[in-house]
């Protein structure tokens, strides 16, 4: 039990110093993008940002989703990748909380940010100051778009990713199998449990 508390600090302490460095790479790259660009370009960027959130959230969920025997047998015929799918599905909690709390909320914050340059961008471009009604307007009018297509992706994504979790999660194991065979970086420990071995030890 005091074992399962100190790794689970562990991991919380080890994932708070990545979201703090993500979050502030991306916050410079998103910076940097929308610097010197029309309203119309800095949109198209917030939508992007939106979109790798979805992305990401897709792919947490269908990592809870998925059940790690399909890619057994896929292991079993060598296929590349499907060792990797294995860890990711015995992993599938953290692997979750990385795509859809960290890059997601990340995403989230960032959009949100972003969301702000433009619309301030928009209001000095068609010669309103800054604080006046129509910025108000427009922030509340493109904070609420955003939002609304964040929250209807991330639905869509989610039902996409439960019905459609194997084929997923191999070509995620896919790239994987590049980062960690060919580029010889390990992103997960070999010693996680199968999904079926904890359900039983629940019950």
């Amino acid at each position: 039990m005091k074992h399962s508390l100190l790794k689970t600090i562990h991991w919380s302490l080890g994932i708070a110093v990545i979201t703090l460095v993500l979050a502030a790479i991306f916050s410079i790259i998103s910076t940097f993008l929308l610097s010197g660009v029309t309203w119309g370009v800095g949109m198209i960027i917030v939508l992007l940002i939106v979109l790798i959130g979805i992305f990401f959230d897709t792919i947490g969920v269908a990592a809870t989703a998925a059940d790690e025997a399909p890619f057994h047998a896929m292991a079993a015929k060598k296929l590349a990748g499907a060792k990797e799918a294995v860890q990711i599905t015995r992993n599938a909690d953290k692997f979750a909380n990385f795509c859809n709390d960290v890059i997601g909320d990340i995403s989230g914050i960032v959009s949100g940010t972003a969301s702000a340059y433009v619309v301030l961008q928009l209001a000095l471009q068609l010669g309103y100051e800054d604080g006046s009604y129509f910025q108000f307007f427009i922030s509340v009018l493109f904070t609420s778009v955003v939002a609304a297509l964040t929250v209807s992706g991330k639905s869509i994504g989610k039902t996409v990713a439960i019905q459609f979790s194997t084929p997923i999660i191999y070509q995620v194991g896919r790239l994987l199998y590049i980062i960690e065979v060919k580029l010889k970086i390990s992103l997960f420990s070999k010693n996680g449990k199968s999904k079926r071995k904890e359900q039983k030890k629940r019950k």
